[in-house]
């Protein structure tokens, strides 16, 4: 029996065409139909529909089926991994991974198969744009099975996660050199993985400088709302989640742009190529609703590496001890309102909100001291994020709370290590 029209046209060089076309393509404006019609004394006599219940979550499905695939063809299994293509390119038709495997895996009755996308060499060269979208599909394909190889074992932890306090319910952290996304959970035990993706990257790689470079920032950052997908284009798909570049770091190394959002894919698209987008992270629109649905703005932390050091979760205890020991003799110092010693902390760069340099913030120093009136600083729902590149930073952030008072400021504060010695060049109240 013939194979069906779609899937023998999925081999052909027409299909990918289609895929370059797809990739290509410009997004589309969101729009919403407008209801009309109705009087207002029909409008008032209809009862509100209830909100229809959430659609179960799909994440990772795709990704797993594919990888199955995979596995079947390397075993020899074509039939079965034939089938299992077939179905998943049926499900999902704007999977273009399925699609080359599909074609792949039907080339292969007839010749052998080289390479993900082995098309047949034409009698004229392919148009650039085919040849440029073969190459991005087998570099996705590529990092996504070694992502899952290298997956990291169950008891370890991205190096920044030093310490995360209850309130923080969630934390994520990227690889753009596996073009991976972790998303964990904060258990009483501790920091559980509990699902990763394959996220796309800016078109010219990472560590953003300037506005328009087309880059994905590095660094350790909070997610600071969600963005309702009916406001946005349908390029952003599923939602969108800002986070807070250029944060105080960026600022003093003067870094520009913004605009940088963890969002979903096009309606055309279940996923983009590695190096896509215009310094945004995008994932598959099933993977982006679990995050939708699961993180919390303004407390969720989310650090973007090159490449992700995993350690032992314990293995960062003495460094949040050691820590820690600085930031309790800042809290002694403010308590006793000891203004040289506390002074001592902040280093002479300093800049708050507003860029306030140290001479003006030690004003606010002393005001908070005085109003304290001797009663002793407590600091609550800490966390601390550590990022280590060209400098040492620790990023702290906690609810400072005066003795018999029942809630205070959060503040944010920056730390880097000169020498031996820790020392504050942010400070702000973020809430």
């Amino acid at each position: 029996m013939r194979a069906p029209h779609w899937i023998r046209h999925t081999a052909s060089a027409i299909t990918l065409l289609a895929l370059a076309a797809q990739t290509a393509a410009a997004p589309q404006a969101h729009s919403s139909a407008q209801g009309g019609g109705k009087n207002k004394r029909q409008v008032a006599a209809t009862k509100p529909a209830p909100p229809p219940a959430p659609k179960p979550l799909q994440d990772g499905l795709a990704e797993a089926r594919l990888l199955k695939v995979y596995q079947l063809a390397g075993e020899g299994r074509g039939r079965e991994a034939l089938a299992q293509a077939e179905s998943l390119a049926r499900e999902y038709p704007n999977f273009q991974l399925a699609q080359l495997a599909v074609g792949d895996l039907l080339a292969a009755r007839i010749r052998p198969i080289k390479q993900l996308g082995d098309v047949p060499e034409p009698s004229l060269p392919y148009p650039p744009e085919v040849t440029a979208t073969l190459d991005e599909l087998r570099t996705e394909s590529r990092q996504r099975v070694q992502a899952q190889r290298a997956r990291p074992a169950a008891n370890q932890i991205p190096a920044q996660f030093v310490e995360l306090a209850p309130r923080y319910k969630h934390a994520i952290a990227i690889d753009a050199s596996r073009s991976r996304l972790y998303l964990f959970e904060n258990t009483d035990k501790g920091l559980r993985l509990v699902a990763d993706y394959y996220a796309s990257v800016g078109k010219s790689g990472i560590e953003k400088v300037t506005e328009g470079d087309q880059r994905t920032p590095l660094g350790v950052y909070f997610i600071t709302s969600r963005l309702d997908p009916a406001t946005l284009k349908d390029f952003y798909g599923a939602g969108a989640l800002p986070i807070n570049y250029p944060n105080p770091l960026d600022v003093v190394r003067g870094k520009t742009g913004g605009g940088i959002w963890l969002h979903g894919t096009p309606p055309d698209q279940f996923a983009r190529a590695p190096l896509a987008t215009d310094g945004c992270v995008a994932l598959a629109n099933p993977d982006l609703e679990r995050i939708l649905r699961t993180v919390e703005p303004r407390s969720t932390p989310v650090v973007i590496a090159k490449q992700l050091q995993w350690v032992q979760a314990q293995s960062v205890q003495a460094e949040r001890q050691s820590f820690e020991a600085v930031l309790n003799a800042w809290r002694t110092a403010k308590s006793e309102g000891n203004m040289n010693r506390l002074l001592g902390f902040y280093a002479p760069d300093f800049q708050s909100y507003k860029k306030k340099p140290l001479t003006e913030w030690a004003a606010v120093l002393q005001a908070e001291a005085q109003a304290l009136k001797g009663r002793t600083v407590h600091l609550k729902d800490k966390a601390y994020l550590r990022w280590t590149d060209s400098s040492d930073t620790m990023v702290v952030t906690f609810g400072e709370v005066a003795e018999g008072a029942r809630t205070g400021p959060i503040k944010r504060q920056y730390w880097t290590r000169r020498g031996q010695q820790w020392q504050i060049f942010f400070e702000g109240v973020i809430g």
